[in-house]
């Protein structure tokens, strides 16, 4: 019953198929019969492969893909392309997230087998407040992809004079975003891994680890649940305890290298966890 979620996930798509390919067959029974195999199947590889349950896990949550992604983005329209509006209801708490990231931030990079400073790539980078703030003032050259365009149009006022460094920004949601290979020294992904599902995310990450410089590094900050995996209806994210996202990182053949708790933050906050892999 553990990933009973998953396999109605799948079997809610052949609803539609059923009279579409009963006419193209040569029997309305032949057809179940395909249909029955393919779940055996299915089931069968759940039980024996650890990355098929690994997509299991958002399954049980999210209700539909394709809404799960819609609603996030109705969410982000009505947000304001501010610091404010970033931070949503922890704008104070700004000047802390940023102290902490560029202090983590600097035990991988600027030293021999360490990461370099020449580029970097912020992830869901929203207006571009941790470009701004934590990787400017360390790289010679940053990219910015976030799906909203409303929040890039305004990082470029938002980043004044340091917008001249920017090179690219990239109006993409990440599951269709692909990083270019071997460019960036750091890859930054702050906030913005729940808004894709198990099977997005892992890809994801795997198409940012052939987009890393050699001794690169992924960092990865995000809401961390205490158990299981939380569905955040109001902006239609998931939260992921440490051991999903370990499990996850696992799948991509990445190493971490470090985890630390942001420290600071009311203890009536979700946690928040910064990762570092490569």
């Amino acid at each position: 019953m553990e990933y009973l979620g998953a396999h109605l996930a799948f079997k809610s798509r052949w609803h539609k198929t059923d009279e579409e390919l009963c006419r193209h067959s040569m029997s309305f029974v032949l057809h179940k019969a395909i249909r029955t195999d393919f779940f055996e199947s299915y089931l069968y590889l759940l039980e024996r492969y650890p990355l098929v349950k690994l997509y299991a896990l958002t399954s049980e949550v999210i209700d539909g893909e394709m809404q799960f992604y819609a609603r996030a983005r109705n969410f982000y329209r009505d947000v304001s392309a501010t610091e404010e509006g970033m931070m949503g209801d922890f704008s104070d708490l700004s000047n802390t997230d940023i102290e902490f990231s560029s202090e983590f931030l600097r035990k991988f990079i600027g030293g021999p087998g360490k990461a370099g400073t020449y580029f970097a790539l912020d992830c869901g980078a929203g207006i571009g407040r941790v470009s701004k703030h934590v990787l400017l003032p360390v790289f010679s050259n940053i990219e910015l992809v976030d799906m909203m365009e409303p929040f890039l149009e305004e990082a470029q006022n938002y980043l004044e004079e340091e917008s001249d460094r920017v090179e690219t920004l990239y109006c993409y949601c990440l599951q269709d975003f692909t990083p270019a290979i071997r460019k960036y020294d750091v890859i930054w992904m702050q906030w913005v891994s729940g808004y894709l599902t198990d099977k997005d995310l892992l890809e994801f990450l795997l198409r940012c680890k052939n987009g890393l410089k050699a001794n690169g590094v992924i960092i990865l900050k995000d809401n961390v649940a205490r158990q299981g995996c939380i569905l955040d209806p109001t902006d239609s994210s998931v939260i992921r305890d440490i051991h999903i996202l370990r499990n996850i990182i696992e799948k991509s053949g990445m190493n971490i290298l470090a985890e630390e708790r942001q420290p600071g933050f009311p203890e009536l906050c979700v946690p928040i966890w910064m990762i570092a892999m490569q």
